[in-house]
């Protein structure tokens, strides 16, 4: 009698298991908030009119993590980005100032989508040649993050210095 009982349990559990939808094999998993990650390789010769300058050496890379909030449908609503970006081969006494996702295709400038929320009263001293930084928090409106998400080489990452206000090392988007 108690074999049965036993066997009757685990037939309860991995049928209650199944019929909970655990394994998520019926397709009716809530929204996915896994995050999107996207690359840029930054360089001075990038930006347009590529820099000419003392800060013409300039490169570094960004990896912007982008976790998206959905509805029950799964319908992106917004999201939180966090941006980690490093600048390299700059002159000892740069400074970054600013930092953003614009739109635009590789030698095009665009328009600014995502601010870093880097400002000029916030800037980063290089006087190593070189800078990191993280921010978070950083929200990504739907239509943007739809946007970024169907094409991420239409948008650009760039960096801007005091010496370069316009940008000094800018890098197209990639997905990881």
């Amino acid at each position: 009698m108690k074999r049965w009982g036993v066997l009757l349990a685990v037939a309860v559990c991995v049928i209650g298991t199944s019929a909970c939808g655990d394994d998520d094999d019926d397709g009716t998993a809530g929204p996915s908030n896994q995050p999107l990650v996207f690359l840029a390789s930054l360089s001075a010769q990038n930006e347009v009119p590529a820099i000419t300058n003392a800060e013409s050496t300039a490169t570094g890379e960004v990896t912007i993590t982008i976790t998206p909030r959905r509805d029950s449908a799964n319908v992106i609503l917004d999201g939180t980005a966090t941006m980690n970006f490093t600048l390299r081969n700059m002159p000892a006494s740069g400074s970054i100032t600013l930092a953003h996702i614009h739109t635009g295709a590789a030698g095009v400038n665009g328009g600014i989508v995502v601010n870093s929320q880097l400002t000029a009263a916030t800037a980063i001293a290089t006087p190593a040649g070189s800078a990191s930084f993280e921010r978070s928090g950083i929200t990504v409106d739907a239509a943007t993050l739809n946007s970024i998400i169907a094409n991420p080489a239409a948008f650009y990452y760039n960096v801007h210095t005091a010496l370069n206000p316009g940008g000094v090392a800018r890098g197209q988007l990639r997905a990881q």
